[in-house]
């Protein structure tokens, strides 16, 4: 929620619900305010959950830039998606078929790029690739918030089209506990700063 708004702000208003995604090098992780760019927050609708809201950000801009605008994704192309059942990749797959291309779950990224077709392209978040593929590219990527993708998000989330993968809900007294997890857990942890 917005509690102040600095000099020239414009398209947000004090009160107004919000989500979005700090840039990298601003701290405020487990804050309960953190000053923050006008430009990296889009409204969060008032029929979508702040937990939903928390949620979105880091796995759907991931999963948005990484298929649209570094792997340019056209209709009926295939996407191979590893960890496809974690957050971003849950967010990965069903974009993926809402744009109408096939898509196969992976996990063994070397593999993977023997399969990339000539032409195809190799999108990772998780540093340069390994392997790169024969006859296509390889782009690695560190995601960025951006207003627009963030409300084409929202509005599949508020339709149903996108769901999310929260697997654990805690509050800000067990963030670090929840944050450390020695047990591999399955979807989004969300903070939440006040029951």
């Amino acid at each position: 929620m917005v509690t102040a708004l600095g000099y020239g702000t414009t398209g947000l208003s004090v009160g107004q619900r919000v989500f979005g995604l700090a840039d990298w090098y601003r701290d405020g992780t487990l804050a309960q305010y953190v000053a923050i760019e006008a430009r990296n927050l889009a409204p969060l609708p008032g029929d979508v959950d702040l937990t939903v809201g928390a949620s979105l950000p880091i796995s759907g801009l991931t999963a948005w830039q990484g298929l649209f605008q570094h792997g340019r994704l056209q209709s009926g192309q295939s996407v191979l998606a590893h960890g496809a059942a974690g957050a971003v990749g849950t967010m990965v797959t069903q974009l993926a078929r809402e744009f109408g291309a096939y898509v196969i779950g992976g996990d063994i990224q070397k593999r993977s790029a023997g399969l990339i077709r000539a032409g195809g392209t190799l999108v990772t978040v998780v540093g340069p690739p390994e392997a790169r593929p024969a006859d296509g590219r390889a782009v690695d990527f560190v995601v960025e918030s951006d207003r627009g993708q963030l409300g084409g998000i929202v509005q599949r989330a508020r339709d149903g089209r996108l769901r999310t993968n929260i697997g654990r809900v805690a509050t800000l007294d067990d963030a670090v506990a929840a944050l450390n997890a020695t047990e591999r857990r399955k979807g989004k942890t969300v903070i939440r700063m006040r029951p």
